[in-house]
């Protein structure tokens, strides 16, 4: 106890408290006539305005993990570490038009989930069964790294214990989360991620401003970087990107702007907007966080230059680099906005967590709960499904972290990019075309994963100390097919997640040819084309609740 930092701690612990009211009061906030019914809590009536979404979106994109593991990824490897500026601006132009078409095809149809869209315009419930098997694992360590990010900021405040007891503090923010989640669904996060988007926007605009001025300006703060990294014998780190990892940078970062609307969450924000018009206005203002984004990678710089030194984790007796941001304002700052920004990190944790297992818990109610245990349940028995397949996915992911080892959790959210990369041909793409044969993109979905996953495999960790499942680059000089290298003795890196995605690519489009030449039954689609283009207030729109 005698280790805590109590001034830091009490203004975590208020604001902290706020935000739990506000996720309990949430239930009566914009409510319909029953939160007993999944359109309601878990979608939030389908209703919410531009800057609703524009929070919940922001708030369910950019996380608690981004707040500390991009600038300590920046602080590690300098320059390759702003990939996730480029990818989260490409990414608004990219799903611009597919969101509005599957907003419009959702609403007209009742769909809660993608695997619902799926289903629907594929009519194949093993297709659907993929999509959402894939959805639920790929989010399940993406919850997990929101606790590492947590995990960070109770540490820094003091408490760096091990097992159960040293995690008290994150299983009781997490009991919290759960309760109010359960009783007010999608609202919840969506009314606090007001708070924590205005938390962090206060907190990154002072420290971009006060930060440069202590440190003695922008200069000195890139110089220190600058001699950290030539003192170092890494070749992939540095101010400026190397010929080796250009090609990683630039596939890392598309592969990622692709995937990142594939994530169940990411679309769960997206129906439960009011209309066409609400999602054109977010995909322009969105960008804003990228800016925010940019601002923050730069703390990872910052730390350099002021000597920070991340803390050791007691458990394992390693330096844990996801706590340089909280250390860096621990010690730059007073300890009471010290304690604001870290309750801007943990709220930060707690909104994507709610949104992410509220996601997941649609998946399993709707495509797995009701397609193959319960065909004839009551909306009131699909609510109740989904509110305990929340619970479970919430404390699945609090099990990682108690249990397993934290970077193991990162490794597996690697996978899950390279994982929900593989549902782009048949969410994506069916937005537009059906030419696709189902029997092509359950070949494809195989291939690509398979073959994915072997890729991962096969890649070390930089440090050596793991053989597998290391990181998401990998050496084209590594790449062969059986026996054949075609890229022997060249050192540069790409992102395993592309070439998972252009093997299924492939393998999908030589499945559908055949296919079509044999005539084999393509599936029946409930979808009609003017489906794709209806907005709030079109008279084809169903009313809501009703499927």
């Amino acid at each position: 106890m005698n280790d805590l930092h109590w001034t830091e701690l009490i203004v975590f612990a208020l604001l902290f408290g706020v935000v739990t009211v506000m996720g309990f009061v949430a239930a009566k906030w914009k409510a319909g006539e029953t939160l007993e019914h999944l359109d309601e809590w878990g979608l939030g009536g389908r209703k919410f305005g531009s800057w609703i979404t524009w929070f919940l979106i922001g708030g369910d994109l950019y996380t608690a993990y981004t707040f500390v593991a991009v600038p300590a990824l920046m602080f590690s490897a300098g320059a390759a570490g702003f990939f996730a500026l480029p990818y989260t601006v490409i990414v608004y132009p990219i799903v611009f038009m597919p969101l509005l078409r599957m907003w419009s095809v959702s609403r007209v149809h009742g769909y809660v989930t993608p695997a619902d869209f799926v289903r629907g315009r594929y009519g194949s419930p093993l297709l659907a069964l993929l999509i959402a098997i894939t959805g639920i694992v790929a989010t399940m360590p993406y919850i997990a790294l929101q606790l590492v990010g947590l995990e960070a900021v109770l540490r820094t405040l003091g408490f760096n214990g091990s097992g159960v007891v040293g995690h008290l503090p994150l299983l009781i923010a997490f009991i919290v989360l759960a309760v109010y989640t359960y009783q007010s669904g999608l609202r919840a996060p969506a009314l606090i991620a007001f708070v924590k988007d205005i938390l962090i926007y206060v907190v990154i605009v002072v420290a971009v401003i006060y930060l440069p001025i202590k440190l003695g300006g922008w200069s000195e703060i890139f110089s220190s970087a600058d001699e950290k990294f030539k003192a170092t014998p890494a070749a992939g780190d540095g101010l400026l990107l190397n010929g080796n990892n250009q090609l990683q940078y630039a596939t890392l970062a598309l592969g990622s702007a692709l995937a990142l609307f594939l994530y169940p969450h990411s679309i769960t924000g997206v129906l439960a907007s009011r209309g066409r018009k609400v999602i054109k206005r977010n995909m322009s203002a969105l960008p804003a966080y990228s800016l925010v984004l940019g601002l923050l990678a730069l703390l990872g710089y910052m730390a350099i230059s002021a000597g920070t030194k991340p803390i050791m984790n007691q458990a394992t007796g390693k330096a844990d680099t996801n706590t340089i941001v909280p250390v860096l304002f621990q010690d730059q700052f007073p300890s009471w906005f010290a304690g604001i920004a870290f309750a801007a990190i943990g709220i930060g944790a707690l909104v994507p967590a709610a949104i992410m297992s509220i996601a997941a818990a649609n998946l399993w109610t709707r495509n797995v709960y009701k397609e193959f245990m319960h065909k004839d349940a009551t909306p009131a028995q699909e609510a109740k499904q989904a509110k305990l397949a929340s619970l479970v996915v919430k404390f699945g992911a609090v099990a990682f972290i108690l249990f397993i080892d934290p970077q193991f959790s990162i490794d597996l959210q690697l996978i899950g990019g390279v994982m929900i990369l593989q549902t782009l041909p048949a969410v994506a793409i069916a937005l537009y075309t059906r030419w696709f044969h189902m029997r092509g993109l359950i070949a494809g979905w195989t291939v690509g994963m398979a073959w994915g996953m072997w890729l991962l495999y096969n890649i070390p960790s930089a440090d050596g100390k793991r053989q597998h499942f290391g990181s998401s680059a990998l050496k084209l000089n590594d790449l062969g097919f059986f026996g054949w290298h075609p890229f022997a003795g060249n050192s540069l890196l790409i992102y395993a997640g592309i070439l998972a995605l252009a093997a299924n690519l492939i393998v999908a489009v030589v499945v559908t040819v055949i296919a079509r030449r044999l005539r084999a039954f393509n599936g029946t689609d409930e979808t009609n084309p003017g489906d794709y283009h209806v907005d709030e207030g079109d008279k084809k729109l169903k009313k809501i609740g009703a499927h």
